[in-house]
């Protein structure tokens, strides 16, 4: 996941309201979200290659995101998967803060990322490239590939289209799907310096990431309103080869929290 972009307690009748993209290689092998296998009330898509996924939610009303922190000086080829971190928070039912809190001390083992972990009542942010566990405040947030809100020319307008889609009195999904379409690069005055080199940069600056071998694979949208339902969309985009397959079809999942209660 390259992008997140969340309104949290922004809207009484929304709590959340996220939309984010998924970025990654073509070929890396990948299931569109779905009841992950042998759980109970699990939705995610799922990383064939580590079987971990980098957005899911539990039926509990948990949710969570990850992306990577692009960092790569540090990069080991012997570090624990990145995505198991958001599969083993969905699957194992503790709350929030006390899995980050159990997750927090070993987070070095990891190659650089980022999570963001959440109920409706509580959601927190982590980075190894950060400062420790951080509650997240309402407002309108972003999340790249650096820590969370930092200004980036595609948080910075991916921001902006999503405070736009939210302040409109009926939320209108289609317009979360479409501000995570924007194909826009950065100017080149204006681009990160991450040491990808600048046509990588130039590449990985738009929200809608395309190139021959890397992209946008997924769109994914999570809403969760005050009556505790949740609803959690994901859309693909896999570029095809003349006479190739069709791409997955788009999935919903519409879940009830049994016995959630706003806190």
């Amino acid at each position: 996941m390259c992008i997140v972009l969340f309104a949290w307690k922004v809207r009484k009748d929304f709590p959340l309201v996220m939309a984010a993209n998924r970025d990654e290689f073509y070929e890396r092998p990948t299931v569109q979200a779905c009841p992950w296998p042998g759980s109970a009330g699990v939705i995610a898509g799922r990383d064939v290659q580590e079987n971990g996924t980098w957005m899911g939610v539990a039926e509990d009303g948990r949710f969570g995101a990850l992306t990577n922190f692009r960092e790569p000086r540090a990069l080991r080829a012997d570090a624990p998967s990145r995505g198991a971190l958001v599969r083993d928070y969905l699957l194992g039912g503790l709350p929030p803060l006390e899995y980050l809190q159990r997750i927090e001390p070993n987070a070095g083992d990891y190659n650089p990322f980022n999570v963001l972990l959440g109920d409706p009542c509580k959601l927190y942010w982590l980075s190894n490239m950060g400062e420790g566990i951080k509650e997240v405040p309402p407002g309108i947030h972003g999340l790249s590939n650096a820590l969370l809100d930092t200004p980036w020319p595609k948080v910075v307008r991916g921001k902006a289209a999503l405070a736009e889609a939210v302040s409109r009195p009926e939320l209108c999904e289609q317009s979360l799907f479409s501000l995570l379409s924007d194909p826009t690069p950065a100017p080149d005055d204006q681009l990160p310096d991450t040491g990808v080199g600048p046509a990588w940069e130039k590449v990985l600056s738009a929200i809608f990431v395309q190139s021959p071998v890397y992209g946008t694979r997924s769109s994914t949208i999570l809403l969760v309103d005050s009556g505790g339902a949740m609803i959690f969309e994901e859309r693909h985009h896999v570029p095809l080869e003349p006479g190739g397959e069709a791409p997955e079809k788009p999935v919903r999942y519409e879940l009830k929290m049994p016995s959630w209660k706003e806190g």
